[in-house]
């Protein structure tokens, strides 16, 4: 398991990330055309986030929420400015294309912990802080087990444990079943949520 976590998984994640990039090509134009019709530019999101050991990276990902203001010119809670061409990205996963060039940079791996907030970092209690200890996935134990309509804590449990028994069969077993996930539109969010309610610390 050693020599997969310490090299195997990067070799995997650039032969992939590379061949997908090149498959999917026209449906990233397509889908670039599609934001920009539809919410305008820059149809690229990219925000900071924390990677392994809490490195941060720029992730990047298509735009899937307009610009919407209200009468005091705050943005809109993030489920009014979810239309409905951002809700098709985010239920096929659409959105997540672009961060194959974070897996081939480095920066992502195919398969681990969501990379989340930079401001949940002090939040975490010291076992979900090893959620940090390997690359940040695309997908990963939690998203194919609920994905956002799991708990916060049970969803750290997931990538703690994926963390502890990574490994090559692991790794192909999430991305087969992510590839069911997406195609039966499993857990895109919780109930109210445009994905899920802001982790503000657990209970223990």
């Amino acid at each position: 398991m050693s020599l997969y976590r310490n090299a195997g998984k990067r070799a995997l994640d650039v032969v992939v990330a590379l061949a997908g990039l090149v498959l999917v090509s026209p449906v990233l134009v397509a889908t670039a055309a599609g934001v920009a019709l539809s919410m305008g530019r820059p149809v690229l999101f990219r925000q900071e986030r924390p990677g392994r050991s809490g490195r941060l990276f720029s992730i990047v990902k298509f735009r899937t929420m307009s610009d919407a203001r209200g009468g005091d010119g705050a943005l809109l809670p993030d489920v009014q400015r979810l239309g409905r061409f951002g809700r098709f990205l985010r239920a096929a996963s659409l959105d997540e294309l672009p961060e194959l060039w974070n897996v081939l940079t480095g920066d992502m791996s195919l398969v681990g912990p969501r990379p989340l907030l930079v401001e949940y970092l002090p939040l975490y209690s010291d076992r979900q802080a090893r959620r940090h200890d390997v690359r940040p996935g695309i997908t990963g134990w939690a998203q194919v087990n609920g994905r956002n309509a799991l708990t916060w804590e049970k969803k750290f449990e997931m990538d703690v444990w994926y963390v502890e028994n990574l490994s090559f069969g692991l790794d192909l077993r999430i991305l087969w079943k992510t590839l069911v996930a997406v195609v039966r539109r499993d857990g895109i969010s919780a109930a109210g949520e445009a994905t899920m309610a802001r982790f503000t610390g657990s209970a223990s």
